[in-house]
Formats: structure tokens, sequence, C-alpha cells
């Protein structure tokens, strides 16, 4: 089952989603996320249950499940892919991830796991991986 990776470009955090959210949601429901290439592979990512994992401020920070992929025309007349996502950010382990246009596949192996329920998202130096915390302190950056 493949899934889907893409930046998430203007939020600064993972906050800041969830609220730009909630507003497209109050005013124009369903919640979906619009993209100019429509997924080949769509009627896998539907069939198995597949995810949008959302890079944040350049960190894999949450997924959400895609509902639906259809095809919906913009007020300029071109043909978009309408990516239908379930309100719901789950957390995942933060990873690091450089910058990319447009969104790419992400395998199931090497998408990062859920964070276990009721766990806290961490937040700004807690967030990044202990490895990477461990390499900055050794360079005297922390």
């Amino acid at each position: 089952m493949p899934h889907l990776i893409k930046l998430s470009v203007g939020p600064r955090d993972v906050e800041q989603l969830r609220a730009i959210q909630a507003s497209r949601i109050e005013s124009d429901p369903p919640l979906r996320h619009r993209t100019r290439m429509f997924p080949k592979r769509a009627a896998e990512i539907l069939a198995a249950g597949g995810s949008i994992y959302w890079v944040v401020a350049g960190f894999v920070r949450v997924r959400q499940r895609i509902l639906d992929i259809r095809e919906e025309k913009g007020a300029d007349g071109i043909t978009r892919a309408g990516l239908v996502l379930d309100p719901e950010l789950v957390a995942v382990e933060a990873r690091p991830l450089k910058p990319f246009q447009g969104w790419r596949y992400l395998a199931p192996e090497a998408a990062p796991p859920d964070l276990r329920a009721g766990a806290v998202e961490a937040r700004g130096l807690d967030a990044l991986p202990a490895g990477l915390r461990r390499e900055l302190r050794d360079l005297g950056l922390l």
C-alpha cells in the first residue's frame, strides 16, 4: 500500500496546520488538499487505506488518512486532484526531510511509525531525533 508524502508549505508547526485545516472544513467541506498531479496509483492508495504524510518545518510530523481521490476543476478551469482527507492528524515519529516539489509516493516500510496513543508530540529540541541532538551537541551547537 503506497502512501503519499508532501511538504506542508506555510504552517510553522502542526498546530498551525490543524487550524488552517479546521478553517477549510468550515468554509468548504469536505477537507481536501488539491494538487496538480493525479496519483496514478490512486486505486492502490484508496484500497489499502493509504495516508498523506505531512512534512512540517523540515520534519515529517503527522499523517492523515486519504478517504478519496477525485478530479476537481478549479476556478481557472484546470482539472486537479482533490485528496479528500480524514480531519484527524495522527502524530508520527518525527524525521528530518529535505525540501522537494509536489508530492511523492512513500512505501509503507519507509513510513515513520505513529506515536503511541496518548503520547504528547515533542516540541522544540525534543522533537529532533536523538542522534541529531547528539551530533549538534558534539558540534557545540546545543
